[in-house]
C-alpha cells in the first residue's frame, strides 16, 4: 500500500474513496481515538497541566488495526475536518503512529467532492499545533472544573449532579429566564379597532394610533371602563384621511448560513433540536447515495463564516440567468462578523446548485431532504435580487385632527429571492384611497389584552444568545444544550421549550453565589476569546489554565470548608409532620424540592411539593369499568414514578398490574434477525425489546428508528429529548 488515507467517519471514507485511485486506501478513526481517562483527573497540575492520555476501550482494537496499515504506508494524508477537533485527531493518530513527519501530510477540504478532495491532495501542509494546543486548553478547561466541581455538587446538594464550563452557563440563563416569567407582572391593557368605508365603498380596518398627535402607549388605556369611555367618544365624530402615503421598500435576502443560523432556521421552521440539525447536516456532508454514488451533499457544517467560494457564485449565477433570468441576479459578498479562526472558511452551502432538491427528493429522507431544501435556497437566495414591495400607510384623522387611526400594508412588486426563499411576506392589499377624503366609521371594536411573559427558550432562541454573549463556539452548541437536557437541568415542555428543573434552580444559585467567575458571561466569553487567541498562535495554553486554575481551586477548598450541605438544602417550614410532631423542612434531592421530617432518620415521612412550594395531595386513582382478573375488582388508573398504569384497585391485597399489549414498530430486530421491536411496559417505565423474548433479550429504552446506523447496522434510536443515537450499546459513533 502506497497512500493511506484517515477521516473520522466510515461514511465520509467510502464517500473519498469513490473519489481515488487504487494506490490510495481510505479509513476511518471512528471519532476520537485518545482522551482523558473516565476514572481519574487526566491532568496533571503539577507538571505545567500536561494531559494525561488514553486509548478508550472501545477505540482499542481499531487504533491497533490504523497502526499496522500506517506502518505498511509509504505516505499518511491526515483528512479529519477542518476544525480544532479534527486537528486535535490527527494530531493525536501521528503521536500513536509515530511515523516520521516526512511521510505523513494534513490535507482539508471543505467539501467532499472529487474536485475538492483532490485539490487537497494538491495542497497539503502539515499538523496545527497552535489548533491543536487549543482544543487541548478546551478540552483540560472542562475536565478541571467538571472533574472538581461536580463532587463538590454531590456532597453539598445530591449525588449525580454535575457542572460544566459552558454547561452551567447555559443552566445560569434558562433559570433567568424561568424567573423572569415567574417575576413577570401581567398588566391588563385594551385597544381600540374601527371599520371603515371610503366614498366608493371598499372597506379596511384600522388601529387607534395616535391622541394629540403623540404615539398612544401600549399601555394607555388599562380598563374596559376607560375603553367604553373613549368609545362613546370616538363614535360621535366625523373622520377624514389624513395620510396616505405609499412607498418602495426594499427586502434584500440574508447570508448563507452559519452554524449558529442554520440551527436557528430549522428550529423555527421544523421544529428541530440543534443536536437534530447537527446529526442531519453531518449526513448530507460525509455523503448519501445518489442514483447509486456517494455524494457530499452540502459543505462543512460547523462554521462561524459566511463567505461563498467564487466557484459557487460563478455556478449559481449562471443558474440563475438560465432559470429566472438576469433580473434575479445580484452577486453579493457577506462579510463575516465573527472571528472564525476555529471553523471553516465557507458558509454552508450546496456543493452544486445544479442539484436541485427536487431532483434529489426520491434518495433523502423527510429531515434530510427538508434541510438540504432549506440550504439549497438560502445560499442562492443570498445571489439574487431584493424583493421589492410597496407599502401603503393611511392615517384616519378625526375632524379636529385630535384621534388619528392607522393600517399599514404591503402589495409585492417584485419577489426577487423571495421566488426561491419564501418567508412569512404577503400581500396586504389596502383599497385605493386619496388624502383629504372623507371615511366613514362602521362600527368600533374593544379588545382586552394582557401583557405576556417572555418566552422559555427554543433551541433557536437559545443558540442566538449564546452566539451574541460569545459563549461557546458552532460545534459547542449542540451538544451543551444536549448535555443540560440529559443531566437533568432542563426539561422540554410546550412547543418542545427548555425549562428548568427544581435541582437546576438549587445548583445554579450556589454557583452564581459561590462561584460566580464559573458562570459568568463575560468571563466565559473571554475564555472563548482566550483559546481563539491560543488557536491562532497568539498565546501559550499552559499560562491560561494556570490563571484560570489557581484562584479557582482556592475558592473551592475555602466552599469545602465553608459551606454544609443542610444550609444549601434546607428550609425551614411552618408545617408539622404528622407522623410524629417535629417540624418538616424542604429539602434538595436529585429529582427537585420535597417535603421532609427534620426528625431524619428516626422518622422517614416525606411529602411532593410542587413548582409553588404547596404540598402536592395524593389524587385518588380513577376507576375503570375493567375488572381484575385475579380477584374480579375494578382496575383502576394509578400514576406512577414511570407513567401511568392500569392496576387492581384492591392493592395491596391484590398486586394485579395489567401488561399493555405490545405495539410493534415495524422494524425486525438488530440482534436475532428473526423477531421484531416491539414497545412493552415494565415497572421503569416503557422500553422497547424483541417479540422474540425470552429467546432474544434485545432492549432500549430509547425508540428505534427506522434507518441503520452507518457504523455497525443497528436501528438508529430517538430518545425523549429527540437526539437520535445508535441502539447498539458497543457502537463507536
Amino acid at each position: 500500500m502506497k497512500n493511506l488515507v484517515i477521516v473520522e467517519s466510515p461514511t465520509k471514507a467510502k464517500t473519498i474513496s469513490k473519489f481515488l485511485a487504487k494506490d490510495f486506501q481510505v479509513e476511518s478513526s471512528f471519532g476520537h481515538i485518545r482522551d482523558l481517562p473516565t476514572d481519574e483527573l487526566g491532568v496533571d497540575i503539577d507538571d505545567n497541566f500536561e494531559p494525561e492520555y488514553v486509548i478508550p476501550a472501545k477505540a482499542k482494537k481499531r487504533v491497533k488495526e490504523l497502526s499496522a496499515l500506517a506502518k505498511g504506508a509509504d505516505l499518511i494524508y491526515f483528512a479529519t475536518d477542518e476544525d480544532r477537533e479534527g486537528e486535535a485527531i490527527s494530531w493525536h493518530l501521528a503521536q500513536i503512529f509515530k511515523t516520521p513527519i516526512g511521510q505523513t501530510k494534513r490535507i482539508t477540504f471543505h467539501e467532499i467532492t472529487e474536485e475538492a478532495i483532490k485539490e487537497a491532495l494538491k495542497n497539503p501542509r502539515t499538523i496545527n499545533l497552535a489548533m491543536v494546543d487549543s482544543q487541548q486548553a478546551r478540552r483540560i478547561l472542562d475536565r478541571l472544573v467538571g472533574y472538581k466541581l461536580s463532587p463538590f455538587l454531590w456532597k453539598k446538594v445530591a449525588r449525580g449532579l454535575s457542572a460544566g464550563r459552558v454547561q452551567s452557563v447555559v443552566v445560569r440563563l434558562i433559570v433567568e429566564r424561568e424567573r423572569e416569567i415567574q417575576n413577570f407582572q401581567i398588566e391588563e391593557y385594551w385597544e381600540i379597532t374601527g371599520d371603515w368605508q371610503t366614498i366608493r365603498n371598499n372597506d379596511f380596518t384600522a388601529k387607534l394610533q395616535k391622541v394629540n398627535n403623540k404615539t398612544l402607549d401600549k399601555l394607555a388605556i388599562k380598563s374596559e371602563k376607560e375603553a367604553k369611555e373613549l368609545k362613546e367618544k370616538l363614535e360621535l365624530q366625523d373622520y377624514y384621511i389624513a395620510e396616505a402615503v405609499k412607498k418602495e421598500v426594499k427586502r434584500n435576502p440574508s447570508a448563507p448560513f452559519t452554524t449558529s443560523t442554520l440551527q436557528q432556521e430549522a428550529n423555527r421552521r421544523f421544529n428541530f433540536s440543534a443536536k437534530q440539525t447537527m446529526l442531519v447536516a453531518q449526513k448530507l456532508y460525509e455523503g448519501l447515495e445518489i442514483n447509486g454514488e456517494a455524494i457530499g451533499l452540502i459543505t462543512y457544517m460547523r462554521t462561524d463564516s459566511t463567505t461563498l467560494s467564487k466557484k459557487f457564485l460563478a455556478e449559481a449565477a449562471d443558474y440563475l440567468k438560465a432559470e429566472l433570468g438576469q433580473t434575479y441576479l445580484n452577486v453579493r459578498e457577506f462579510k463575516t462578523k465573527s472571528r472564525g479562526a476555529q471553523e471553516a472558511h465557507e458558509a454552508i452551502r450546496p456543493t452544486s446548485i445544479i442539484r436541485t432538491p427536487a431532483s434529489i427528493k426520491g434518495s433523502l429522507n423527510d429531515q434530510q431532504f427538508k434541510l438540504y431544501q432549506l440550504i439549497w435556497q438560502r445560499a442562492l437566495a443570498s445571489q439574487m435580487s431584493s424583493a421589492k414591495l410597496e407599502a401603503t400607510t393611511i392615517d384616519i384623522n378625526t375632524q379636529d385632527d385630535k384621534y388619528t387611526f392607522r393600517t399599514n400594508g404591503q402589495v409585492i412588486k417584485f419577489d426577487g429571492f423571495l421566488k426561491v426563499y419564501p418567508t412569512s411576506t404577503q400581500d396586504e392589499i389596502l383599497p385605493l384611497i386619496k388624502k383629504g377624503e372623507k371615511a366613514k366609521l362602521i362600527a368600533l371594536k374593544l379588545a382586552q389584552k394582557f401583557t405576556q411573559p417572555p418566552a422559555r427558550y427554543s433551541d433557536a432562541s437559545l443558540v442566538k444568545i449564546l452566539e451574541e454573549k460569545g459563549i461557546g463556539r458552532p460545534s459547542t452548541y449542540a451538544p451543551t444544550i444536549a448535555t443540560v437536557i440529559d443531566r437533568g437541568y432542563a426539561e422540554r415542555v410546550e412547543n418542545r421549550r427548555l425549562k428548568p428543573t427544581a435541582i437546576a434552580l438549587v445548583v445554579n444559585d450556589l454557583l452564581v453565589k459561590h462561584f460566580s467567575d464559573i458562570v459568568d458571561y463575560d468571563f466565559t466569553a473571554k475564555m472563548e476569546e482566550n483559546l481563539d487567541e491560543i488557536s491562532e498562535g497568539q498565546k501559550k495554553w499552559q499560562p491560561i489554565i494556570k490563571k484560570f486554575y489557581e484562584p479557582f481551586n482556592k475558592n473551592l477548598m475555602a466552599k469545602e470548608k465553608e459551606l454544609t450541605k443542610k444550609e444549601i438544602t434546607e428550609e425551614e417550614t411552618d408545617a408539622k409532620c404528622e407522623k410524629c410532631g417535629s417540624p418538616m423542612v424542604i429539602k434538595v434531592g436529585r429529582f427537585g424540592k420535597f417535603l421532609a421530617c427534620s426528625n431524619y432518620p428516626k422518622c422517614k415521612n416525606t411529602k411532593k411539593i410542587n413548582g409553588s412550594e404547596q404540598v402536592e395531595e395524593k389524587a385518588e386513582p380513577k376507576k375503570l369499568a375493567e375488572k381484575c382478573p385475579d380477584c374480579g375488582a375494578n382496575l383502576v388508573l394509578r400514576t406512577g414514578r414511570y407513567g401511568e398504569f392500569k392496576g387492581c384497585s384492591n392493592y395491596p391485597k391484590c398486586k394485579y398490574i395489567k401488561n399493555e399489549a405490545a405495539q410493534d414498530l415495524g422494524i425486525k430486530c438488530p440482534k436475532c434477525q428473526a423477531g421484531d421491536i416491539v414497545a412493552k411496559r415494565s415497572k421503569k417505565g416503557l422500553f422497547y425489546g424483541c417479540s422474540n423474548y425470552p429467546k432474544c433479550d434485545f432492549a432500549s429504552w430509547n425508540k428505534p428508528l427506522d434507518q441503520k446506523c452507518e457504523n455497525c447496522g443497528y436501528p438508529l434510536s430517538e430518545d425523549k429529548y429527540g437526539n437520535i443515537k445508535c441502539t447498539n450499546k458497543d457502537c463507536q459513533s
